[in-house]
């Protein structure tokens, strides 16, 4: 409801005073889709998290695949927290010079790597 308010409405309004390049067209509501199908194969399909945990030991998976996949599930995780928390900073005005913006990023991925390494191990 609120992303066919903004289309029709907001869309004229944005191209009035900042252009059409930050106009929504055609918006897809992916991440609430992908949470959607997520929570229905919850509810849906058999059996509770520990019956596919024990399926995925089944498989004899070796540690380092294991733990290179957890590293993929926690990595957008992590990414979007510390840069959640730089942004966070930007409102508290601080940081927002050209040079401490790039050294910011810098920082926010290799803690990223770092947190996403130690989230995985565990």
């Amino acid at each position: 409801m609120a992303a066919l308010l903004l289309r029709h409405v907001g869309c004229h309004y944005l191209r009035a005073h900042f252009g059409p390049q930050l106009c929504i067209r055609n918006a897809v509501p992916l991440g609430a889709t992908c949470r959607g199908l997520f929570g229905m194969s919850a509810l849906l399909l058999p059996g509770n998290s520990e019956s596919y945990v024990e399926l995925v030991k089944s498989l004899c998976l070796g540690p380092a695949l294991i733990h290179t996949a957890k590293f993929a599930l926690v990595f957008p995780l992590t990414y979007h927290t510390w840069n959640g928390i730089r942004h966070l900073m930007w409102d508290l005005g601080k940081g927002l010079k050209i040079p401490h913006v790039h050294q910011s990023g810098a920082v926010v991925l290799v803690l990223t790597v770092m947190s996403s390494m130690g989230l995985a191990a565990m």
